[in-house]
Parts: structure tokens; C-alpha cells; sequence
């Protein structure tokens, strides 16, 4: 190459280089262009797909470590020859490990899941908390991988979130692109944790955007695919659950039953997710009650958990031995009642526990024991018009995991690519459709909107509740220097009535004041102690908490329909 030749090509990458500069200033400043941004949910589907991969991987190098298999499907069968002193030990180990884990690294001993997903995408622009999710990853690998009885999909869900808010602070992303890439980021986690590249797109629209905003479905469908990408280049194209034969169903004759199931099915979420909370209930009296460290609950939990696995091994971890069993048939009536009532006690005392994991691995084994069991009873009143039992517990799964995630068209979806039976979709809606119906009326929509709602966050009854806590007081107020600022004496005077608003709250707080006092604003105070009078920011007055509320109304409605 001649010098002149050789001098232009380093100017072109000379020029190239730069322009890549221009281009990540444009990007931090300004947010991502839709090519920008659809290449940033590349990335992040990407490496949400490796997260949830190597957490795959890691529970499996723990298990053959402590159960001597790295495969699920046989984890039960092999933990029964195990010593009982291992299998009591073992948990409790776990348990201890996970308490100092929580202790140290969250400000409160919680795990962080998927209803904290749906708080950051709903409350906080879809961030998450980073050092506590990271926390409560590792905490979940533990008790999953120590005879904890729990899903994995909840903890790779937040730790996809962790990523997705690494990304949407560098780039200084607002709250529809943060809420997008966070969608984004579950998306992959879910399509890469199941295999099911359709079931993790929806699923991240339904359960944490809660919308199907046409601007949101291109980047979604993208990360979701290569998170799925990443997860068949380790397993292959293979589904979770194999079926021995195809299922088949006397269609209309047959309906009904399936309709009975669906509405069994919902009972039976409702009662294991109030089982779970009311565990959760009682572990804090008892808790209160012996004034134990908050790092000892989940050990305690762990013993629990040990002695039940010394007769019935098949609490531990997902249960995807089990919910096979049950798919192809070969459990008895009374063992799958018996598992089904085990499993979700199990289900609670993890929960409850402080323990880390999911909730759905373990509604989709409830829910196929409760179709096995329904189709046993059916096909043995009916047989001359009934199909196969195996395909009520396709349904079962179905119902009872929609109910308890409160997303009938994702869990549908899930289900199919989890089996690879997509002939018997007829009956899986019908069951869906009625479990979740009747299971969102005995609970707040879902379980982990009714967690949420517990902790007094309350998305269950839409934006017009919970943007109220979205718009602080502070940024509304108008200041006491301002011009057009409320009269300093009728502050005052408020305040020594009783009629304030602390400067750091919300809303959500304020709102009601003007209700009972009929004021036309609220003066603004820091409260001091016993030895400092309290601080006079300015007034929030009525007329400008409305306005706030209702741009706040405006561009929710605004995102969901773009």
C-alpha cells in the first residue's frame, strides 16, 4: 500500500472513531435513537441470556456437589438414598448461609423478586435495587441448590433487571426506555430460562410493563429471542417436559369438565398463595414473639424444610421430577393429593423463610398434581367420554400457574413451549381463563401484586392509585420565597393546627389532607426534634397537586397506547 493510500485509510478510521465518540455522547444525552435502541436490547437479551444461563449452571454444579446429580428430573429419586443427617444438615446450611447473605447485603433480610420488578418498572423509571438484587441472586442460587423448595424464575427475573438498570442509568435513560429495557432484560430471562422465546416476550408485557404498547413489542421480541438463542446453543431445541403421546379430547362433550377445572384450579392458587402469606404472617409473630436475628429465620426455615424432605424428597428445589410424573400419568391418586399438599406447605415455609426463589416452577407442580388428580376422578366417572387423564394435568398446570402470576395469555404460551403440545390448546384457555377470573377476585389480581400490596404499594388497582406515590411534594410545592407563594402567617397557623405535609413525602400522603380540610393548600414543613422548631419549605397548594396528577395520568396513558 502506498503512503498516500495508507494515510487515507487511517483518516477514515481516524473519522470513524470519532463519529463512534459523537455517537455515545448523542446516546448518554440525549437516549437512544429506535435502531440505537433496538441494538441496546440486543446487548442486554444477550447478556441476560448468559446470567440466566450460568444461574442454570450454577445450580446444577451445586446440586451434583451436594446431591450427587446435576439433573432436575431425577433430584428427588437420588436425594432419598441420601443419610438423613444430609438431607435434615443440608438445608439448614443453606438456610444459615442465605440469612447472613440477606443480612449483610439488603437493608431489610428480603429477598428481591418479581413483584420488586414490577414496583422499579411501575414506581421507579424500571430501575431496580442493584446491590440487593445481586444479594438476593445469590441467596436464591443457595437455597435452590440447598433443599430450598422454590422456583428459579424469580431471581434470574431481577438479576435481568439489575442489568437493565446498569444500562439505563449509563445512558440516562428516562422512564418509558427505562421501563422498555427492563422489559427487555425479563424478556430474555424468561425466554432463556424456559425455552419459550414467545411465552418471555409476552410475559415481560403482561406481568412487569403491564401494557402492549406497540413501541415496546420490536425491542422486547428481540431480547427475547436471543435469550432464547443463548439458551438452545447450551441445551438444545429440546422442551422441559416430555409427553409420552399426544393428548387428545373429546372436544365438546368433554368442555365442561375442563371449565370445572378451570375453576378448581383457581382455588387451588388462591390457597396456596394465602398459604404463603400467612406463613409469612406468622413467621413474623414468631419472630417478634422470640426476638431471633432476622439471619437465623431462613435456617430455621431450612430444618423445616429437612425433616419433611426426610419422608417426601419431593419438596426439594423446583420439582420437575414430580411435575413430569404427573404430565405423563404416573402417580397415584393419593400420592399426587399428598405431594400437592406437601409442596405448597413446603412452597410457604421457603417463602415465608426468607429463603430466595420463585413461585412459579412450584405452581406449575401444584397445578399439574391438581389436573392429574381431577382427571383421574373424571376419566373413572366418564370413561367413555373422557380423553386422556394426562391432558387434565396439562390443563391443571396451566390454570393453577395463571392464577397465581395473574397472566392467563403468557402462562398459556409458557405451558405450550414448556410440552410442545400444541393440539390441546382448547382446554389449557378454557382452564386459564376461568382459574384466573375467579383466583384475581380472592386475592389482589395476583401473587405478587397482592405482595406488593401488603407492603401498602398498590398497582393492583391501576395508575390512578399508585401514581399518587409517584409525585413527591417537594417538586410540586411552591417555594416560601417564590412570588406566588402562600402567606407565611396562614402557614403557620396550619401547621399549629395540626394541617402539614412533611417535605419528603408524596401524594399519596397529601391528597387526603385536602379532602378532610377543604384547605386550598397545605404548608410544606420539615419536622424538627424536641429542641428544633420545625422548617417552613412553602405550601402545596390544590390546584397544582392536580395538575402533577393528571400529567402524571397523561403520559401513562400516553405510553401504554404508543
Amino acid at each position: 500500500m502506498s503512503a498516500p493510500e495508507s494515510n487515507v485509510v487511517v483518516q477514515m478510521l481516524g473519522n470513524a472513531q470519532d463519529e463512534l465518540k459523537k455517537a455515545w455522547l448523542v446516546l448518554r444525552r440525549k437516549g437512544p435513537s429506535q435502531i440505537q435502541f433496538w441494538f441496546i436490547a440486543l446487548i442486554i437479551g444477550i447478556a441476560s441470556g448468559f446470567t440466566t444461563l450460568w444461574f442454570r449452571k450454577a445450580i446444577a454444579y451445586l446440586q451434583t456437589t451436594f446431591y450427587g446429580t446435576d439433573d432436575a428430573g431425577s433430584l428427588h429419586t437420588l436425594a432419598g438414598t441420601l443419610p438423613w443427617y444430609w438431607i435434615v444438615g443440608l438445608p439448614i446450611a443453606g438456610g444459615l448461609i442465605t440469612g447472613l447473605v440477606l443480612h449483610f447485603f439488603t437493608p431489610d433480610g428480603r429477598v428481591r423478586s418479581v413483584a420488586d420488578v414490577i414496583e422499579g418498572a411501575a414506581m421507579h423509571e424500571g430501575r431496580v435495587e442493584k446491590r440487593a438484587g445481586l444479594a438476593s441472586g445469590l441467596a436464591s442460587l443457595i437455597t435452590l441448590s440447598t433443599g430450598g423448595s422454590s422456583g428459579r424464575e424469580g431471581p434470574v427475573v431481577h438479576l435481568a433487571g439489575v442489568i437493565s438498570s446498569w444500562v439505563s442509568n449509563r445512558i440516562h435513560a428516562n422512564g418509558i426506555t427505562g421501563r422498555d429495557l427492563l422489559g427487555c432484560a425479563v424478556a430474555a430471562a424468561v425466554s432463556a430460562s424456559f425455552n419459550a422465546p414467545i411465552a418471555g416476550a409476552l410475559f415481560a408485557l403482561e406481568v412487569i410493563l403491564r401494557h402492549f404498547a406497540v413501541h415496546a413489542f420490536a425491542p422486547i421480541v428481540i431480547a427475547s429471542v436471543s435469550g432464547t438463542i443463548i439458551s438452545r446453543l447450551e441445551f438444545g431445541n429440546v422442551t422441559e417436559f416430555m409427553l409420552p403421546v399426544a393428548n387428545e379430547m373429546a372436544f365438546y362433550v368433554e368442555l365442561p369438565a375442563f371449565l370445572i377445572l378451570g375453576l378448581l384450579s383457581g382455588l387451588v392458587a388462591s390457597v396456596l398463595m394465602r398459604t404463603i402469606f400467612l406463613a409469612d404472617d406468622l413467621g413474623n409473630h414468631i419472630q417478634g414473639k422470640l426476638g431471633f436475628p432476622r439471619w437465623a429465620r431462613p435456617m430455621f426455615a431450612g430444618a423445616l424444610l429437612g425433616v419433611i424432605a426426610l419422608g417426601f424428597p419431593h419438596i426439594i428445589g423446583v420439582g420437575y421430577e414430580t411435575t413430569s410424573k404427573a404430565l405423563t400419568g404416573s402417580l397415584m391418586f393419593h400420592e399426587v393429593v399428598v405431594f400437592a399438599v406437601l409442596k405448597t406447605i413446603a412452597v410457604a415455609i421457603t417463602m415465608a423463610g426468607r429463603m430466595g426463589g420463585g413461585v412459579f416452577s412450584p405452581a406449575l407442580m401444584v397445578g399439574a398434581l391438581t389436573g392429574l388428580a381431577f382427571g383421574i376422578i373424571a376419566t373413572g366417572i366418564f370413561p367413555e367420554v373422557s380423553g386422556e387423564e394426562t391432558l387434565y394435568a396439562l390443563a391443571g398446570m396451566g390454570a393453577v400457574a395463571a392464577a397465581v402470576l395473574g397472566a392467563p395469555i403468557s402462562t398459556t404460551l409458557i405451558v405450550f413451549e414448556l410440552t410442545g403440545d400444541w393440539q390441546t390448546g382448547l382446554a389449557v384457555m378454557v382452564s386459564v381463563s376461568l382459574s384466573t377470573a375467579l383466583a384475581s377476585k380472592l386475592v389482589d389480581r395476583s401473587f405478587f401484586l397482592t405482595q406488593l400490596e401488603r407492603r401498602n404499594i398498590h398497582l393492583a388497582a391501576g395508575p390512578q392509585a399508585y401514581l399518587l406515590a409517584t409525585c413527591r411534594v417537594a417538586k410540586i410545592m411552591r417555594a416560601a420565597e417564590s412570588e406566588r407563594a402562600a402567606d407565611i402567617a396562614e402557614c403557620w397557623e396550619l401547621v399549629e393546627s395540626g394541617v402539614y405535609v412533611d417535605g419528603n413525602a408524596t401524594l399519596e400522603s397529601a391528597m387526603p389532607i385536602f379532602e378532610n380540610t377543604n384547605s386550598n393548600f397545605i404548608p410544606v414543613v420539615t419536622l424538627g426534634g424536641e429542641d428544633h422548631p420545625p422548617e417552613l419549605w412553602g405550601a402545596l397548594f390544590h390546584v397544582d397537586a392536580l395538575k402533577a396528577f393528571n400529567k402524571a395520568l397523561a403520559d401513562t396513558a400516553a405510553e401504554e397506547h404508543s
